[in-house]
């Protein structure tokens, strides 16, 4: 009987181990495939967009085509 349970230990100790190098292995390779691809594929610079000063009043044409966008939404889908 304690044989089959040094057995099922041994066995328990070389899985844990094989399945731990493999993912240290994966980790090693995430690291070195991620740096290659940082050193050869940098990301672009973004240019920073001017932004225009919102002046917080709506143009009237842009409150005419929500509401007709939403007036026609609801005649199509009903008032809910």
């Amino acid at each position: 009987m304690a044989a089959l349970i040094a057995d099922g230990v041994e066995l328990m100790v070389v899985g844990m181990s094989i399945v731990f190098i493999f993912l240290a292995m994966l980790v090693l390779v995430i690291n070195f495939v991620s740096g290659l691809i940082q050193r050869y594929l940098p990301e672009p610079t973004v240019v920073p967009v001017a932004v225009r000063k919102s002046t917080g009043a709506v143009e009237q044409q842009t409150i005419a085509a929500i509401t007709a966008a939403v007036h026609q939404y609801r005649a199509k889908h009903g008032d809910s």
